[in-house]
């Protein structure tokens, strides 16, 4: 159960799980330390590497709160060139990484699988802003990207996908960038990851076809399509579509029951 607390800093606050801040520190009220989002910190330590996700702001870092992972937020698109990693000030619960931790911790207290959030900072630059989050590392896992690049993307990893999917859906869990980079698999569970400018909404078919046609298009982009449309349709989209409208279709006490 995440122990939230909120404490300010220079320019800014923290909001933070204060059981992993005690991991780290002397006790239950040790405050989580500013120079923990600061890379070059980590660096420092040599206890930070460098990951190929995002958009060039994430480390993985080996922690005194155990292994986790740092992501600065940046923007993506034309207004990056401009503004790269700000955002415009419209208060702190709004903040893109106070947003995140709080919609992750609901996500993970009910039961989906998705990265802990241990902190989250915002800093003031004016009108501006900048943010960053710390999440806990999903050990042994590689994403959908991979296991397509690998050739492990078969129909049992789709099916496993779409049923996870599901369960997202059927709980209202909105995921503003779907794609196959943001779908985390290990021995047992499928995880997903980077809930920025994710919401929990009414469940409603729109929405919910709009996800999981993006994950399709992110698929057939990294090529999984390059076999054809009909080897696609067998070996990807068909068994991830079926375990989707499975899942969807069960009744909460179903659901419960068979997890």
């Amino acid at each position: 159960m995440i122990q939230t607390r909120l404490i300010p800093s220079a320019g800014g606050a923290i909001l933070f799980d204060a059981a992993c801040a005690a991991q780290a520190g002397s006790g239950a009220n040790e405050a989580f330390a500013p120079d923990w989002f600061d890379p070059a910190h980590w660096r420092a330590l040599g206890r930070a590497d460098a990951s190929g996700g995002g958009r060039g702001g994430v480390l993985r870092l080996d922690a005194p709160f155990g292994r986790a992972v740092l992501r600065h937020y940046r923007r993506g698109g034309l207004v990056a060139r401009l503004l790269r990693d700000r955002y415009l000030w419209t208060g702190a619960d709004r903040s893109r990484g106070f947003a995140e931790f709080r919609l992750l911790a609901e996500l993970a207290a009910r039961g989906l699988p998705v990265p802990a959030p241990i902190a989250a900072r915002y800093v003031r630059d004016g009108a501006f802003y900048r943010a960053d989050l710390i999440t806990r590392e999903i050990p042994q896992s590689a994403t959908l990207a991979q296991l397509l690049a690998s050739g492990r993307l078969d129909a049992a990893t789709a099916a496993r996908v779409g049923a996870t999917i599901a369960a997202f859906h059927n709980a209202g869990a909105y995921h503003a960038d779907l794609n196959a980079h943001n779908v985390l698999l290990d021995a047992s569970t499928v995880w997903l990851i980077d809930f920025d400018r994710g919401a929990l909404r009414t469940p409603a078919r729109a929405w919910q076809q709009a996800n999981l046609a993006r994950l399709e298009r992110s698929l057939r982009k990294l090529g999984a399509g390059a076999a054809g449309e009909a080897e696609f349709e067998r070996s990807v989209r068909a068994p991830l579509r079926a375990a989707y409208a499975r899942e969807l279709a069960l009744p909460l006490a179903a659901r419960r029951s068979a997890a």
